[in-house]
């Protein structure tokens, strides 16, 4: 198949608009309303489905995914869930450490894959965490596989697990919304009930301690609203109620729950900035959080080295400050955060992206960081068509890159590098890499910080600096 240079599209091409956007740690995938799925940035672990491992500066089209009739797509931190409802199929790839991907093993896969436990039954949503997977079933059956050392997947016990597990612990309950943090979960029922597990030493579970939960256990202090939607963030967790109020809790070392200070909270605490804001969307990214109210304005606070926040500078917030810039005048429909990037669609179809892209995350072709909301001309109605984006799945001049030969280092919390205090830079002959999440973060010291440096078939975490 040709493979076109977008915006170069033949005359008379179909048009098509973003439908669906997310961000893993450092690689964004798009669902246009053609059907097809496109990706870019980070593709080392085969996150972006190209068939190879190399980086995408600007948007590509997964070519295994043409006509497959996928209508939802959700990034983990290094990999990547596509769901084709009306076809009864899942999909997976990228970097399949302890079982994330769901097909019994712990290969890499650089093509999507169907998992084939749910061939013929109808999902009705998909979380993706660093290494764990949520897959709820129509009629609210959960079910969860991956990196469970945390019991992030809430079976009651810490095994890893390379197929769906049902939640057990969940049964009887109809579950309508689920999110993945890093190594915690949070679900909310159709009774408008908020449950939460896992990995809990910074309180983003909001049971009122710092520990670790390996079953659902419901969230206390919300019982007199009813709650619509999940949110996780790396450490930090929010919830949505029906009336459009925001509740966060958990990590805050940068500001990243909006309550103007820095401190962690146990316990769900409404976001004061926002008590006279009905909230719409909101989105969890490494240390900071975005929403979007039902005008269609644009909040933003916590973490911004790399301008993700989107206010035109690299000061951190620790309140919800109103996003304008490009933005200005333009409703917000669709939103997702990265680790250190963010993107937004509007209501006229035009798509934004801003932060880190040192890997192409943002794909707008250079590979530097945006401060500010950016049009990403390429994906926005107007200039978008289905013909432009078919891509061959051969990607020219990649190649594989095995596990065993890629290399990083976990940061410090000042984001200078453990280890042997290289950096991805230090490795010229390496491909750019990016930060990952818990998995590669070794074993929390009494402050919760990484305070060494783990490894995994010789893949250790990331400089979270780039």
């Amino acid at each position: 198949m040709a493979e076109f240079a977008l915006g170069n599209e033949p005359a008379g091409a179909e048009e098509a608009t973003v439908v669906g956007i997310s961000c893993g740690s450092s690689h964004t995938v798009a669902l246009l309303s053609c059907g097809v799925v496109a990706s870019w940035g980070r593709g080392e672990d085969g996150q972006l489905g190209h068939g190879v491992a190399d980086e995408s500066p600007t948007p590509r089209a997964i070519a295994a995914l043409t006509d497959a009739g996928v209508d939802c797509v959700v990034c983990g931190a290094e990999y990547t869930v596509a769901v084709a409802s009306s076809r009864g199929h899942i999909y997976s790839w990228g970097w399949g450490d302890f079982g994330r991907l769901g097909h019994g093993d712990c290969g890499d896969v650089f093509v999507p894959r169907p998992i084939a436990f749910f061939d013929g039954r109808r999902v009705a949503a998909v979380a993706c965490g660093d290494t764990h997977t949520l897959v709820t079933l129509e009629g609210g059956e959960l079910w969860a596989f991956g990196r469970n050392q945390n019991g992030q997947l809430g079976l009651g016990h810490t095994n890893d697990c390379l197929s769906p597990q049902r939640v057990e612990a969940l049964a009887g309950e109809v579950v309508t919304s689920v999110a993945c943090g890093s190594e915690h979960s949070l679900a909310a029922t159709a009774k408008g009930q908020v449950f939460s597990w896992g990995w809990g030493r910074y309180g983003n579970l909001g049971d009122g301690d710092s520990q670790d939960r390996y079953l659902p256990t419901q969230v206390v202090g919300l019982e007199q609203v009813h709650i619509r939607a999940v949110v996780c963030g790396w450490r930090h967790s929010a919830v949505v109620c029906q009336e459009g109020r925001v509740w966060t809790f958990g990590w805050s070392k940068y500001g990243q729950l909006g309550h103007g200070d820095h401190v962690d909270h146990t316990r769900p605490e409404p976001v004061a900035a926002l008590a006279h804001t009905r909230v719409a969307l909101v989105a969890g990214g490494w240390r900071h959080t975005m929403a979007a109210d039902v005008e269609g304005g644009l909040w933003a606070w916590g973490w911004n080295k790399f301008g993700q926040l989107g206010l035109g500078d690299g000061e951190d917030r620790s309140a919800p400050t109103r996003v304008e810039g490009a933005l200005a005048g333009r409703r917000v429909a669709q939103l997702a955060c990265g680790w250190r990037h963010t993107l937004a669609v509007t209501q006229d179809g035009a798509v934004f992206s801003w932060g880190r892209g040192v890997n192409g995350q943002l794909g707008l072709g250079p590979l530097q960081d945006v401060p500010s909301p950016t049009l990403l001309a390429v994906l926005s109605a107007g200039e978008l068509r289905r013909d432009a984006i078919l891509a061959t799945s051969e990607a020219a001049g990649g190649g594989y890159v095995a596990p065993a030969d890629r290399y990083a280092v976990v940061p410090g919390a000042d984001d200078a590098p453990y280890g042997n205090g290289a950096s991805a830079a230090a490795v010229p002959s390496m491909p750019p890499l990016d930060a990952r999440l818990a998995s590669l973060v070794p074993d929390q010291g009494p402050g919760g910080e990484a305070d060494g440096r783990t490894s995994k078939k010789a893949r250790t975490s990331i400089d979270m600096a780039r």
